[in-house]
């Protein structure tokens, strides 16, 4: 059975029910990726994204011509790639995320790695989602820190 080879298919996510698309081939699970119109090997923290995706798209209205997903980015001559990006109706960046995988904690190190890509970026908020949890966050220039919002920042 599936499941029992891919175990956090069974996980409850932290997210409305959202059907995803899968499929086997070669001994490879795949989901359909409805932003690049593609399947991609299904792996724990692509679970967590594809999730993520449909949930800003679905539910929160988020349009989808303006996501940007695991695009490369350079940061201190280092080779990096952000999970999600959305953009503003002006095409400037609006929310960053990145996702882990359900078994991954939520730590201060994982804050950093979303502000360290942000600096390149500079979007107006930030997130980070096990799929268990989402935590989201607005850089408050007046003290030059991040602080924590009570949930989604509302696409505008």
């Amino acid at each position: 059975m599936i499941v029992d080879r891919y175990p956090y298919l069974n996980l409850s996510l932290n997210f409305p029910e959202i059907d995803l698309q899968l499929k086997e081939e070669e001994g490879k699970l795949s989901v359909f990726d409805s932003l690049r119109k593609k399947y991609l090997v299904l792996t724990p923290e692509e679970w967590v994204r594809q999730h993520m995706i449909q949930f800003l798209t679905q539910f929160k209205e988020y349009p989808r011509s303006l996501f940007a997903l695991e695009k490369g980015l350079q940061y201190n001559s280092l080779q990096k790639r952000f999970d999600i990006l959305i953009l503003n109706r002006h095409g400037n960046p609006f929310l960053l995320i990145e996702c882990k995988a359900p078994e991954v904690s939520l730590s201060h190190k994982t804050l950093e790695q979303v502000c360290m890509y942000n600096k390149t970026i500079n979007a107006e908020f930030i997130g980070i989602s096990n799929g268990l949890k989402h935590l989201f966050f607005k850089f408050d220039e007046n003290n030059f820190r991040y602080e924590q919002l009570p949930g989604l920042p509302k696409f505008s």
